[in-house]
């Protein structure tokens, strides 16, 4: 069974949301802001993940429209506002299988987001933007 990273998801539909927050979101996240230098690194200006960054917490890049995690790529089908939160549909990809996936997002703070899923098992987490 393939480990999902709902926070990809999470990330990509509020980047590709038209609200004033979605500029906000570029960067790099992770569930704990203590370990952001043993998960990413810069490269020629454009973040990316250190070798071994799903050993420290993993997390997400989001650059633009791209939105990268340690095992997973995703691409936003659909989103919907509804004004506290923003569902997403995406398809995401581990390089072997793609599957469509729902989630919330929910910008909870400065730097920080909450991203929500209740299939196919209920799941929340909290990420925290690294400054790089």
């Amino acid at each position: 069974m393939r480990t999902f990273n709902p926070l990809v998801l999470l990330v990509l539909l509020v980047t590709q949301s038209a609200s004033t927050q979605a500029a906000d979101l570029n960067g790099a996240w992770t569930v704990d802001g203590s370990p952001c230098g043993q998960v990413f690194t810069k490269e020629n200006n454009k973040l990316a993940f250190k070798q071994d960054a799903d050993l420290h917490a993993g997390g997400l890049i989001i650059q633009g429209k791209q939105i990268t995690g340690t095992f997973q790529k995703c691409a936003v089908k659909s989103m919907h506002d509804d004004g506290s939160n923003v569902q997403v549909i995406a398809s995401c990809s581990d390089g072997v299988t793609v599957s469509d996936v729902t989630f919330d997002v929910k910008i909870s703070g400065e730097n920080r987001i909450t991203l929500s899923s209740k299939e196919p098992v209920p799941v929340e987490a909290s990420y925290v933007r690294c400054s790089m």
